[in-house]
């Protein structure tokens, strides 16, 4: 039984056609993807400061969004919290203290990202977003400024390990693991 070869046409034709379809709409995916990255990458620049790409590049690979940038500089806060392993209510509303104080107000995204903090320890990729979110800072930084935002953090930090019974060392210890502060 021979096929007819203008059945065997309309189908090829149409396969044909559905593949560039899909492409069409990979590329056209692609394309938004990229400009969304752009627009990302432009925007978090914005918020924080940085003009370094590639510090740019690694904040958003890190899941950094512009929205989270106020929570994002309190994470040296939650680690001295979590620091032991565990955290009190004493420790908690010490970081939410400080936390209201540098402007982040309950009900905002930044509010609930840090109660998540405070509820779960975060991954250690969060201090690792802040350290490069610093360093990125660092660079544009007058030294004299670098040195009040070492001495503030330490404080903020401190007053944290004070809230519990541990020691104040473990703050300058969680916020700046090497000893040195941010690059």
């Amino acid at each position: 039984m021979a096929e007819n070869p203008h059945i065997l046409g309309d189908r090829g034709k149409s396969l044909e056609d559905e593949f560039f379809r899909k492409e069409n709409a990979r590329a056209i995916e692609r394309l938004r993807e990229l400009q969304q990255r752009t627009t990302s990458r432009e925007a978090l620049a914005k918020v924080i400061g940085i003009t370094n790409e590639a510090i740019i590049d690694r904040l958003i690979a890190l899941g950094i969004r512009p929205e989270i940038v106020s929570a994002l500089a309190i994470v040296p806060l939650v680690e001295v919290a979590w620091a032991d392993g565990t955290l009190d209510a004493k420790e908690r509303q010490a970081v939410l203290d400080r936390a209201e104080k540098s402007g982040i107000a309950p009900g905002t995204a930044d509010h609930d990202l840090l109660q998540s903090w405070l509820d779960k320890k975060p991954e250690p990729r969060l201090l690792t977003a802040w350290t490069e979110m610093v360093r990125g800072l660092s660079e544009r930084m007058p030294p004299q400024e670098l040195a009040s935002l070492k001495v503030g953090l330490v404080e903020r930090a401190k007053a944290v390990a004070r809230a519990s019974a541990a020691a104040p060392a473990r703050a300058t210890t969680a916020c700046f693991p090497t000893g040195r502060g941010p690059r």
